[in-house]
Protein backbone atom coordinates (compact mmCIF):
# COMPACT_ATOMS: atom_id res chain seq x y z
CA UNK A 1 0.00 0.00 0.00
CA UNK A 2 1.12 3.56 -0.71
CA UNK A 3 2.83 5.25 2.25
CA UNK A 4 1.18 8.60 1.42
CA UNK A 5 -2.30 7.08 1.35
CA UNK A 6 -1.74 5.29 4.67
CA UNK A 7 -0.36 8.34 6.44
CA UNK A 8 -3.13 10.67 5.21
CA UNK A 9 -5.87 8.20 6.22
CA UNK A 10 -4.50 7.85 9.73
CA UNK A 11 -3.90 11.60 10.02
CA UNK A 12 -7.49 12.36 8.92
CA UNK A 13 -8.86 9.91 11.47
CA UNK A 14 -6.63 11.43 14.16
CA UNK A 15 -7.77 14.96 13.30
CA UNK A 16 -11.41 13.85 13.33
CA UNK A 17 -10.94 12.28 16.75
CA UNK A 18 -9.04 15.30 18.04
CA UNK A 19 -11.79 17.65 16.86
CA UNK A 20 -14.43 15.47 18.53
CA UNK A 21 -12.51 15.60 21.82
CA UNK A 22 -11.54 19.28 21.30
CA UNK A 23 -7.85 18.41 21.55
CA UNK A 24 -6.71 19.30 18.04
CA UNK A 25 -4.37 22.06 19.28
CA UNK A 26 -2.65 19.79 21.80
CA UNK A 27 -2.25 17.07 19.18
CA UNK A 28 -0.83 19.60 16.75
CA UNK A 29 1.94 20.41 19.23
CA UNK A 30 2.56 16.74 19.98
CA UNK A 31 2.74 15.78 16.29
CA UNK A 32 5.17 18.65 15.68
CA UNK A 33 7.39 17.36 18.49
CA UNK A 34 7.15 13.78 17.18
CA UNK A 35 7.99 14.86 13.64
CA UNK A 36 10.92 16.93 14.91
CA UNK A 37 12.11 13.97 17.01
CA UNK A 38 12.29 11.82 13.87
CA UNK A 39 14.34 14.50 12.12
CA UNK A 40 16.71 15.24 14.98
CA UNK A 41 17.21 11.67 16.25
CA UNK A 42 17.80 9.31 13.30
CA UNK A 43 18.11 6.38 15.71
CA UNK A 44 14.40 6.76 16.49
CA UNK A 45 13.44 5.31 13.10
CA UNK A 46 15.79 2.35 13.38
CA UNK A 47 14.60 1.67 16.93
CA UNK A 48 10.91 1.79 16.01
CA UNK A 49 11.45 -0.25 12.83
CA UNK A 50 13.28 -2.98 14.78
CA UNK A 51 11.01 -6.07 14.73
CA UNK A 52 12.81 -7.52 17.79
CA UNK A 53 11.72 -4.63 20.04
CA UNK A 54 8.50 -5.32 21.95
CA UNK A 55 5.51 -3.12 21.09
CA UNK A 56 5.23 -1.96 24.71
CA UNK A 57 8.78 -0.57 24.53
CA UNK A 58 8.06 1.05 21.17
CA UNK A 59 4.97 2.63 22.75
CA UNK A 60 7.06 4.12 25.57
CA UNK A 61 9.76 5.40 23.20
CA UNK A 62 7.17 7.02 20.92
CA UNK A 63 5.35 8.62 23.85
CA UNK A 64 8.64 10.15 24.98
CA UNK A 65 9.28 11.33 21.41
CA UNK A 66 5.93 13.20 21.50
CA UNK A 67 7.00 15.37 24.44
CA UNK A 68 6.10 15.74 28.08
CA UNK A 69 2.63 14.92 29.45
CA UNK A 70 0.97 13.85 26.20
CA UNK A 71 -2.77 13.42 25.72
CA UNK A 72 -4.53 10.09 26.07
CA UNK A 73 -5.64 10.46 22.46
CA UNK A 74 -2.02 10.47 21.30
CA UNK A 75 -1.29 7.42 23.46
CA UNK A 76 -4.28 5.59 21.99
CA UNK A 77 -3.26 6.63 18.48
CA UNK A 78 0.27 5.27 18.93
CA UNK A 79 -1.20 2.06 20.36
CA UNK A 80 -3.47 1.67 17.32
CA UNK A 81 -0.60 2.31 14.90
CA UNK A 82 1.51 -0.32 16.65
CA UNK A 83 -1.33 -2.87 16.72
CA UNK A 84 -1.84 -2.42 12.98
CA UNK A 85 1.94 -2.73 12.35
CA UNK A 86 2.04 0.72 10.72
CA UNK A 87 4.82 2.22 12.85
CA UNK A 88 7.02 2.55 9.75
CA UNK A 89 4.66 5.34 8.60
CA UNK A 90 4.33 7.22 11.88
CA UNK A 91 6.65 10.08 10.89
CA UNK A 92 4.58 10.62 7.76
CA UNK A 93 1.33 10.40 9.74
CA UNK A 94 2.62 13.17 12.00
CA UNK A 95 3.56 15.29 8.97
CA UNK A 96 0.16 14.66 7.40
CA UNK A 97 -1.63 15.63 10.61
CA UNK A 98 0.37 18.89 10.74
CA UNK A 99 -0.58 19.66 7.13
CA UNK A 100 -4.26 18.82 7.64
CA UNK A 101 -4.42 20.84 10.86
CA UNK A 102 -2.88 23.90 9.17
CA UNK A 103 -5.33 23.61 6.31
CA UNK A 104 -8.29 23.21 8.68
CA UNK A 105 -7.21 26.20 10.83
CA UNK A 106 -6.13 28.32 7.80
CA UNK A 107 -2.54 28.58 9.02
CA UNK A 108 0.15 29.74 6.62
CA UNK A 109 3.85 29.30 7.23
CA UNK A 110 5.98 32.34 6.58
CA UNK A 111 9.64 33.19 6.78
CA UNK A 112 11.46 36.50 6.95
CA UNK A 113 15.14 36.34 6.05
CA UNK A 114 17.19 39.45 6.81
CA UNK A 115 20.84 40.43 6.62
CA UNK A 116 20.86 41.40 10.32
CA UNK A 117 18.65 40.97 13.36
CA UNK A 118 15.45 42.99 13.16
CA UNK A 119 13.22 44.28 15.92
CA UNK A 120 10.23 42.35 17.17
CA UNK A 121 8.10 45.27 15.97
CA UNK A 122 9.33 44.79 12.38
CA UNK A 123 8.69 41.04 12.53
CA UNK A 124 5.15 41.63 13.84
CA UNK A 125 4.50 44.19 11.09
CA UNK A 126 5.56 41.71 8.39
CA UNK A 127 3.51 38.98 10.05
CA UNK A 128 0.39 41.20 10.09
CA UNK A 129 0.95 42.04 6.41
CA UNK A 130 1.02 38.34 5.52
CA UNK A 131 -2.03 37.64 7.71
CA UNK A 132 -3.96 40.41 5.92
CA UNK A 133 -3.07 38.95 2.54
CA UNK A 134 -3.82 35.33 3.44
CA UNK A 135 -6.82 36.14 5.65
CA UNK A 136 -5.58 33.59 8.16
CA UNK A 137 -3.06 32.93 10.89
CA UNK A 138 0.65 32.89 10.12
CA UNK A 139 3.35 30.84 11.78
CA UNK A 140 6.29 33.12 11.21
CA UNK A 141 9.98 32.26 11.42
CA UNK A 142 12.89 34.65 11.10
CA UNK A 143 16.36 33.90 9.89
CA UNK A 144 19.55 35.93 9.51
CA UNK A 145 21.60 35.49 6.34
CA UNK A 146 24.54 37.90 6.22
CA UNK A 147 25.10 37.11 2.53
CA UNK A 148 22.02 39.20 1.68
CA UNK A 149 24.16 42.28 2.49
CA UNK A 150 21.01 44.29 3.26
CA UNK A 151 17.26 44.19 2.77
CA UNK A 152 15.12 41.09 3.26
CA UNK A 153 13.45 38.07 1.67
CA UNK A 154 9.83 37.32 2.60
CA UNK A 155 8.36 33.90 1.83
CA UNK A 156 4.93 32.40 2.44
CA UNK A 157 2.89 29.82 0.53
CA UNK A 158 4.22 30.09 -3.03
CA UNK A 159 4.96 33.81 -2.74
CA UNK A 160 8.51 35.13 -2.48
CA UNK A 161 9.51 38.79 -2.27
CA UNK A 162 13.25 39.27 -2.62
CA UNK A 163 14.15 42.83 -1.61
CA UNK A 164 17.76 42.06 -0.76
CA UNK A 165 20.80 44.02 -1.84
CA UNK A 166 22.34 40.78 -3.08
CA UNK A 167 19.49 40.15 -5.55
CA UNK A 168 19.57 43.78 -6.76
CA UNK A 169 23.31 43.53 -7.38
CA UNK A 170 22.78 40.29 -9.35
CA UNK A 171 20.14 42.00 -11.53
CA UNK A 172 22.46 44.93 -12.21
CA UNK A 173 25.28 42.54 -13.10
CA UNK A 174 22.96 40.58 -15.38
CA UNK A 175 21.84 43.78 -17.12
CA UNK A 176 25.45 44.87 -17.61
CA UNK A 177 26.33 41.53 -19.24
CA UNK A 178 23.57 42.04 -21.83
Amino acid sequence: MDLGVISVRYARALLKGALAEKQEDELYKEMQILYKSYLEVPELRTTIDNPMLAKEKKQKVLEIACGDDITNLTKRFIDLVLKKDREFALQFMAASYITLYRKFKNITRGKLITAADVSLETVEKMKRMVENRTRGTVEFNTEVDKELIGGFVLEYDDYRMNASVKSKLRRILSDLKK
